[in-house]
């Protein structure tokens, strides 16, 4: 894991998405296009100069709504951006009304929706996460904020207004100032939030989104001040400005969703914000001191004012060194951070904010679907060629999954060899079109050091309904995963409400039958197998079957699926195991050489994952006092290729002297290669190739059969023919050269009472003979 992790590190991840460069370029073209049109303008209407406030106004609410609509963003970082978006709107709409009127004063038209994109745009810096202060912490918020609004309202007092254009009125002077000083202030709020270290929207940015304020501060200075043309300038420039520095912020904070937050910077100039408002207004009472006090006074003054320059150089040098320290704090957290919602392996999203990105869509109601995957036999791969080729494999696979999913799709690593990806759409068609989509991905193969290797993955499809939680939907589609690995696997299923019940169903099943096996509701039947020449029974089968006290007998394909997916199918096996030798063992004390000489009793492939399987069979048959000649074991394909530790299992029953039977032989895909891999004794010929065996139309059933029995010959093992049901299939199986067969036509499985009456038959008619 440590060196696929490294590799990791060196590797580097894809981006989610190129941030949009056309809303950038649009904005600053109608700021250039404005400043171009200003620097020819000679007289003349000032129609032409409004166009470019709708344009940039117009990019910056794309540029953000493109960050407030991703799902891979934390929910307060699309809050944020969202409410600058509606800011945007509001503000394009003041720009259109300014266009119309085309007049460089404010009318109501434009100064209404200005006024409304104004406060949403305060309030979505309002609205951002901050750390919990304490009441010093507030207070110095507070100080802060006064000391630049104090400041700042000197200057505009004692500077500013005495440079006022005669032809401004004392409520427009009033006005303008009140929003420059409260423009001031809102660059403290801003820095505010840009320091924070709980603030979650990037730093750079907000700074970025200073702009506007210091557009608000130079318009209420020209206004004041200004002559006609500075008015003009400001009306037909500010709001272009003000849509490209939400653009570019949009811009940046994009950038910034692509590589950890610790090596976003923290320093700000806005910290010496209260120093310059102390130091504006130092020098403007040393210049009015200068002015209006007697020399006496005068030196007092600006010795006073000196020693207050000399604390708050001081108050800098200090708040240089708090940042420093600060620095490595907020990367520290941010490492954390990371790493709490990220895998370590993939660099995806783990299942903990995976979970939490569903559930704040799932809470705002808006569409979701999730897409869960397994890669289908994965264990394989880390029993062969190792676990740090089936890390590395997990890293490909996440990059695949990272690099075809849409930009405003979360793909994340739940755990281990499960993978989910989280969609914005509620349509069915969408969300398999997307299913398909990633597995058509996965299916190509994927170069893995000096392996090529295929993944194929299983996986499951739900879309979230109303009420639905995150849980549910993502338990949805684990059910459906499930359901498309019952299915063949390498394929998707789409979550339907059945499936839910169908789990139900099998939870309460195998609560059931956990009970049975201790309340010894559960018996055994056994089918004989015969020699098909003289007649003989040769061995018997062992079967389970289940008497409910409730539902009455239920069927084996009924609980035998849930005892293999709930892991009661050790319990129960060893059960039938012990059982069975058992049996054997009273049927041979009593009926000597009549009584069958060996026992079949099937083993699945989680029991042969046991440590101990090989030590528990020696151990019942010990018990029982039976030879490893007497029990003969059946497994299935699948159980043989389940990995290195179960043929390594295999092997030690059959050196042991336990004789092992190949299950359904001729359904699997690897029939013959296992023959050659797999220490077998017996091959039993699967019930679908018997069925139809005298049809002269059914050919192809007729060859596999025949050469089965062939097969057996020749590597000297034994043949069994399933399911025989009819007098003509036993015939021909007969003349194919089959000696052994077992189906409904000679006997169905019987109870040991009467398995005890056939063999006794037997013994009277030896005895006879």
């Amino acid at each position: 894991m440590r060196a696929a992790e490294r590799r990791v590190g060196r590797r580097r991840a894809p981006r989610r998405a190129r941030p949009g460069l056309l809303p950038v370029a649009a904005a600053l073209a109608a700021v250039a296009g404005v400043i171009g049109w200003l620097a020819v303008r000679d007289g003349g209407s000032v129609l032409p100069g409004y166009a470019g406030g709708p344009v940039a106004m117009l990019a910056a609410y794309v540029a953000c709504r493109r960050i407030g609509s991703l799902i891979v963003v934390p929910r307060p970082i699309r809050a944020f951006w969202r409410l600058l978006s509606r800011a945007a709107i509001c503000i394009g709409i003041g720009s259109v009304g300014a266009f119309v009127e085309s007049d460089p004063g404010l009318s109501l038209y434009a100064a209404a929706p200005l006024l409304l994109g104004v406060a949403m745009f305060v309030l979505a810096f309002l609205r951002l996460p901050l750390e919990r202060r304490s009441w010093s912490r507030w207070t110095q918020l507070v100080l802060d904020g006064a000391t630049v609004a104090a400041g700042g309202g000197l200057i505009y007092w004692y500077v500013i207004l005495d440079l006022a254009d005669p032809s401004v009125t004392a409520a427009a002077r009033s006005c303008a100032t009140v929003f420059g000083v409260g423009s001031l202030v809102a660059l403290v709020v801003i820095r505010r939030a840009a320091m924070s270290p709980a603030s979650v929207v990037d730093s750079l940015s907000l700074r970025i989104l200073a702009a506007p304020s210091l557009v608000a501060v130079a318009a209420s200075v020209l206004l004041i001040a200004g002559g006609h043309t500075g008015r003009v300038i400001i009306s037909v420039l500010g709001i272009p400005v003000v849509g490209a520095a939400m653009t570019l912020a949009a811009y940046r904070q994009q950038r910034a969703l692509d590589r950890p937050a610790a090596e976003r910077t923290t320093r700000s100039v806005y910290d010496v914000l209260p120093l310059a408002a102390v130091v504006g207004t130092a020098a403007l009472v040393i210049t009015v001191a200068a002015r209006q006090v007697d020399p006496h006074h005068r030196v007092v003054i600006i010795g006073a004012v000196l020693i207050a320059a000399f604390v708050a150089a001081r108050q800098l040098l200090g708040l240089r060194d708090h940042d420093q320290l600060l620095v490595g704090i907020r990367r520290q957290q941010a490492e954390l951070e990371h790493q709490a919602m990220h895998d370590r392996l993939t660099g995806l999203a783990n299942r903990a904010q995976f979970n939490t990105v569903l559930a704040e869509r799932l809470d705002a109601h808006l569409p979701a679907s999730v897409l869960v995957l397994d890669i289908d036999d994965f264990k394989l791969v880390n029993d062969t060629i190792g676990h740090a080729v089936g890390d590395q494999l997990l890293f490909e696979i996440a990059q695949r999954l990272r690099n075809h999913s849409a930009v405003s799709h979360l793909p994340s690593r739940l755990g281990g060899d499960e993978f989910a990806v989280l969609l914005d759409v509620d349509e069915a068609g969408a969300a398999e079109e997307a299913a398909a989509r990633v597995l058509a991905a996965l299916a190509v193969p994927f170069r893995v050091g000096e392996h090529q290797l295929l993944a194929h993955a299983s996986m499951g499809v739900a879309l979230a309904g109303p009420g639905d939680s995150a849980d549910e939907v993502l338990r949805n589609a684990d059910i459906a995963m499930n359901e498309a690995k019952a299915g063949g696997k390498a394929t998707w299923a789409r979550f339907e409400p059945r499936m839910r019940n169908e789990v139900v169903s099998h939870a309460r099943l195998g609560s059931e039958l956990h009970n049975a096996i201790i309340r010894h509701e559960l018996y055994l039947r056994y089918q004989p197998v015969f020699d098909i020449v003289t007649g003989r029974i040769a061995g018997a089968e062992a079967l389970v079957r289940w008497r409910h006290p409730v539902r009455g007998n239920v069927p084996p394909g009924d609980f035998i699926g849930v005892a293999e997916r709930s892991g009661l199918i050790v319990p129960l096996g060893s059960w039938v195991l012990r059982e069975a030798c058992e049996q054997l063992n009273a049927w041979q004390a009593e009926y000597g050489s009549a009584s069958i000489q060996s026992i079949n009793v099937n083993v699945a492939a989680r029991q042969l994952r046991e440590a101990g399987f090989v030590d528990e069979v020696a151990a019942v048959l010990s018990d029982a006092r039976l030879m490893p000649a007497n029990l003969v074991l059946e497994v299935t394909e699948s159980s043989v290729l389940d990995g290195r530790q179960v043929r390594e299992t295999l092997q030690a029953l059959h050196e042991m002297g336990v004789r092992l039977a190949l299950d359904d032989f001729g359904t699997g895909q690897s029939s013959l290669s296992l023959l050659r891999a797999f220490p077998v004794d017996v091959l039993k010929l699967d019930k679908s190739f018997v069925d139809g065996i005298c049809d002269g139309e059914d050919r192809g059933r007729l060859a596999v059969a025949a050469a089965v029995a062939q097969l057996a010959e020749y590597l000297d093992l034994y043949a069994v023919a399933e399911g025989i049901e009819t007098a003509a299939q036993m015939e021909k199986l007969r003349t194919m050269g089959y000696r052994l067969g077992q189906g409904y036509h000679m006997a169905e499985p019987l109870l040991p009472d009467e398995m005890a009456a056939m063999m006794a038959a037997a013994a009277r008619a030896v005895a006879a003979a």
